[in-house]
């Protein structure tokens, strides 16, 4: 899509939209949420539209006001109060308000503490909201998680009420989703935006020759080392892997040391059973270490008990790497529409493994041509979807 350059007659173009996107955690925090709206934000930015980001300073050292690839970020100034996996911005309403003021149309992202604020303040200012919904809150077991997990629920159904639209990762997880079920009328499927550097291939030959000199399967694991992410049931899986690949190794890509979770510290046992075929390389935020990181890896597992999407998945796919999922609503997506994997039922320790020795055995058989997951996947796409739901809604304010 080109970019409008029609002007009106006090110098505006009338065709460039501003655009604020409200949510709780920007760069340099990466997940798969901050890079989704990185992705689509700078894109837009890049057709002629103005983007700010308001998030909260979760780093006190990062700038409050600042410019990032063309996108104006504010962090508010005053320091947010953890709760669980969210924070408490007490700066918010008041920041909130001023932005929308200047902004046609506003971009929420849930879950969200803020949610009913948002309604609220976008109805004072008379702007119109479109919801992304990133994937349902779901809890540890506990009175205290029930809690948070219920009133966050409540606090979106007053923004999604008041939403113009809302944008989920796929029919499936729609189709599936406690959050989405109730404003099915409203919900518009739109696949996540996903671009991914070629990988270099010496660059991926060198780490696994660092990973695997021995020459055994390398397994990739791309994420947070998280309960609802299962990382134990890989690691048990080796029981069924190592009767055929003694030699397998599994390669954690993300953080594994989590502030609002113990699972790090729960799962050492198994770990450390293990020991001698896990390798940790922490968080990494550069994009062409992952795209050789895929490459390096025979297989990608992902081990979920719910996932959305998992953008980590096509990204993979984009760089000749097959995936195992977990048959979740919404996790499974990629591997059914482009035949590039196996999926497995969740919690199944000994499925995995015999679905990753499958993959390992004939992968071939599951490769597909990057262009053909570009074409499924399309970034263009999902950014031109995008831009036609921001205009819809500017243009009925």
């Amino acid at each position: 899509m080109n970019t409008p350059s029609t002007t009106g007659a006090n110098g505006h173009n009338p065709d460039r939209l501003k655009i604020l996107i409200c949510l709780l955690y920007y760069l340099p925090h990466r997940t798969g949420m901050p890079i989704y709206i990185q992705r689509i934000a700078e894109e837009l930015v890049r057709r002629g539209h103005e983007v700010t980001i308001l998030a909260a300073r979760h780093q006190l050292d990062l700038p409050r006001d600042e410019v990032i690839n063309g996108v104006r970020v504010i962090r508010l100034s005053a320091p947010p109060i953890p709760i669980s996996r969210g924070m408490v911005m007490p700066a918010y309403p008041w920041a909130a308000y001023a932005l929308m003021r200047e902004h046609d149309v506003i971009s929420v992202h849930t879950p969200m503490l803020e949610t009913a604020l948002i309604a609220v303040l976008s109805k004072l200012a008379g702007k119109p909201v479109i919801v992304t919904h990133h994937g349902d809150l779901r809890l540890p077991p506990g009175l205290s998680n029930r809690f948070i997990q219920g009133t966050m629920f409540e606090l979106y159904k007053i923004l999604a009420r008041r939403a113009k639209r809302i944008i989920a990762y796929s029919r499936d997880y729609a189709d599936n989703s406690y959050y989405l079920q109730p404003f099915m009328h409203k919900v518009s499927p739109v696949y996540p935006p996903i671009t991914m550097p070629a990988p270099d291939p010496q660059r991926a030959e060198a780490l696994r020759a660092e990973w695997a000199p021995e020459g055994g399967p390398i397994i990739g694991f791309a994420g947070r080392f998280v309960q609802e992410k299962r990382p134990d049931l890989l690691i048990h899986a080796l029981d069924v892997i190592n009767r055929k690949y003694p030699n397998a190794r599994i390669v954690f890509a993300g953080e594994y040391e989590i502030p609002y979770e113990n699972t790090w510290e729960l799962y050492q046992p198994v770990v450390e059973q293990y020991r001698d075929q896990l390798i940790f390389l922490g968080k990494q935020t550069d994009m062409q270490f992952m795209a050789d990181y895929f490459a390096a890896c025979d297989v990608l597992a992902l081990t979920s008990d719910s996932e959305c999407f998992a953008l980590v998945q096509v990204e993979a796919m984009l760089c000749g790497t097959p995936v195992v999922m977990t048959d979740t609503p919404g996790g499974r997506v990629p591997v059914q529409q482009t035949g590039m994997g196996k999926l497995v039922p969740p919690g199944d320790a000994q499925a995995i493994g015999a679905a990753l020795v499958e993959v390992i055995e004939h992968r071939a058989d599951y490769v597909r041509p990057a262009a053909e997951i570009e074409a499924i996947f399309s970034f263009k796409e999902t950014v031109d979807q995008y831009e036609a739901y921001f205009r819809d809604a500017a243009g009925h304010a």
